[in-house]
């Protein structure tokens, strides 16, 4: 299908920039393209490169058309946006690296053309050079990630996988990378619009990316918010990753596929695995991501509390706040911020400190880093964090799986706990009482993950229950609705106590007033002290509700059948 069989005068979106770019060279002319490309001076690249060329010819990066030239480039490093004023959060640079590049690009010129050709040598795309120029490396890691460390992964590909000089200029696609076990999920942009107001006559849709975890609760508190108002859901899990440590993308997608499945209405969720290269880049990467979204059509973006976070080189809601940045207008997206999810077992509900005003004592941090050491340790979630149907692939795609010789995950096993249940260091147990001296997280030990993760799995919903349980034994007016055994031992208990008070008065009035051996008597200011604490237990006892006082709750002003509306006798 042609973009231009899109009528975008009748969608409630627009592609970013105004124009949805089609790149992709027509087929009745790919076979003649491809044999020119092989007359081409040829630059290899490598799949990272192929993908982010696919982007795009394809229209996901809209509104470029290429590789960037030098005065594009240096305007979004310094503002953000491209040289014309467009919203443009990250570069798109194309600085071959290897001493045969090299000298290609030393023989190139503006005006030339250049052949992009895969591992195996293919044409994959041909680049008009359109602008040549070299870049201060430094530079762009400070002003695209903030910093300069070389143990931050986007700074680090910037010196490992680029050369010194940059080439510019617009791309015409040859032929695509097969996606093999995603090619029957595959969406282009072209795909999505079609599909969103076309077919299912959508008039609003909300966009989520998502990168290195499995489908969690978490993640499904910001779908659920999200459908209650917008009529459909585009989940886009990434599917090229570069991390070491991660659940491989094809049980990502399982996970996800499997929650759809039993917890989603079929017709709004649509899936979509989303080919995208990581820049690292933080918050700019979430400005990226949103306009990604609205180039698939999305009229909303769902944004989490730390999307496309980077440790701890970005402040925690370094996501959110980078919008400031921009207006709603030339984001061109409805962009919904979420705070953190937790699940608080005091409101027995999934919510945000935002919604939810109870402390750690009752909450379950829902951590995609954590699911992911819990996975390694060979331990399931509990279900107030991750579903079953999730796990199933993630335990079997998570890198690495189980601990190393020493015994350890990724993470030391208190940062785990202390990431997963905040409670555990500082109560005995959840919703119980302050420990006396708060334990020592670098003290934990696999043993302490294991009563953490028990407690929760067994207890998580015994808190709001016995709220509620406690409420209806007094509110109950239908007392067959209450346990008889409960309150048959709440009359026995009363009246055991009730025998013992009745003892004691006995004994108070035989007690002298001082007793002749402390050891053997007791005087009767002793009895007098016994007799008011057995008082006391007696006023603390439950209450059995007798039918009496039930028969006083029931009152009416008037006549029972005056409220059906029965006015006249």
């Amino acid at each position: 299908m042609n973009h231009s069989t899109l009528n975008f005068d009748r969608y409630p979106q627009q592609p970013h920039g105004g124009t949805l770019v089609n790149q992709v060279v027509p087929q009745d002319r790919v076979k003649n393209e491809i044999e020119r490309a092989r007359s081409l001076p040829s630059i290899r690249v490598d799949l990272e490169a192929v993908i982010t060329i696919e982007m795009i010819a394809t229209g996901v990066l809209s509104p470029n058309k290429g590789f960037m030239n030098e005065a594009d480039y240096n305007s979004v490093l310094k503002e953000g946006r491209l040289s014309n004023g467009v919203v443009w959060p990250v570069p798109l640079s194309f600085a071959p690296i290897g001493d045969r590049n090299r000298d290609i690009i030393k023989r190139l010129s503006v005006g030339s053309e250049v052949a992009l050709t895969n591992s195996d040598n293919e044409p994959v795309a041909i680049l008009s050079v359109e602008d040549i120029f070299s870049y201060d490396k430094e530079q762009r890691a400070q002003q695209l990630f903030g910093t300069t460390d070389r143990n931050h992964p986007g700074v680090d590909s910037i010196y490992r996988r680029m050369g010194d000089v940059s080439l510019g200029g617009t791309l015409h696609l040859l032929q695509r990378v097969d996606w093999g076990p995603f090619e029957k999920l595959r969406r282009e942009p072209k795909d999505t619009w079609r599909l969103f107001y076309e077919d299912k006559k959508f008039n609003s849709v909300a966009g989520f990316i998502t990168g290195a975890n499995p489908l969690h609760r978490g993640h499904e508190y910001i779908h659920r918010n999200a459908l209650e108002g917008i009529d459909g859901l585009f989940l886009q899990p990434l599917v090229e990753m570069a991390k070491r440590e991660y659940v491989r993308h094809e049980f990502r997608m399982m996970a996800y596929r499997n929650v759809l499945d039993t917890y989603y209405p079929k017709d709004r969720a649509i899936l979509s695995p989303l080919r995208v290269t990581y820049i690292f880049a933080g918050p700019r990467e979430t400005i990226l991501h949103a306009l990604i979204m609205k180039n698939y059509g999305c009229t909303h973006a769902l944004i989490g509390r730390d999307h496309a976070g980077i440790g701890s080189y970005y402040d925690k809601y370094a996501s959110h706040s980078i919008f400031d940045q921009f207006s709603p207008q030339e984001m061109g997206i409805d962009v919904r911020l979420f705070h953190e999810v937790f699940y608080c077992t005091r409101c027995a509900c999934h919510a945000t400190s935002e919604t939810c005003p109870h402390d750690e004592r009752f909450r379950l941090t829902i951590s995609g880093t954590g699911i992911r050491e819990m996975l390694r340790h060979g331990i399931m979630p509990p279900k107030e964090i991750c579903r079953p149907e999730s796990i199933l692939p993630a335990m079997q795609g998570v890198q690495p799986k189980g601990l190393c010789e020493q015994g350890e995950a990724i993470q030391p096993v208190g940062k785990l706990i202390q990431s997963m249940f905040p409670y555990y260091t500082h109560y005995t147990r959840l919703g119980g009482a302050k420990r006396s001296e708060p334990l020592d997280p670098t003290q934990l030990t696999v043993r302490d993950l294991e009563i953490a993760n028990h407690d929760v799995r067994h207890h998580a919903a015994d808190i709001y229950n016995g709220v509620y349980t406690e409420y209806s034994a007094v509110m109950d007016h239908n007392r067959s609705m209450q346990a008889a055994w409960i309150e048959d031992a709440r009359a026995a208990l009363r009246l055991q106590q009730e025998r013992l008070i009745g003892d004691l008065e006995e004994k108070q009035q035989q007690a002298p007033e001082e007793a002749s051996d402390e050891f053997m008597y007791q005087d009767k200011h002793e009895v007098v002290r016994e007799l008011h604490s057995a008082r006391s237990l007696l006023d603390d006892i439950p209450a059995v509700i007798s039918a009496k006082q039930l028969s006083i709750r029931t009152w009416n002003v008037l006549p029972y059948q005056r409220y059906r509306g029965a006015d006249k006798e």
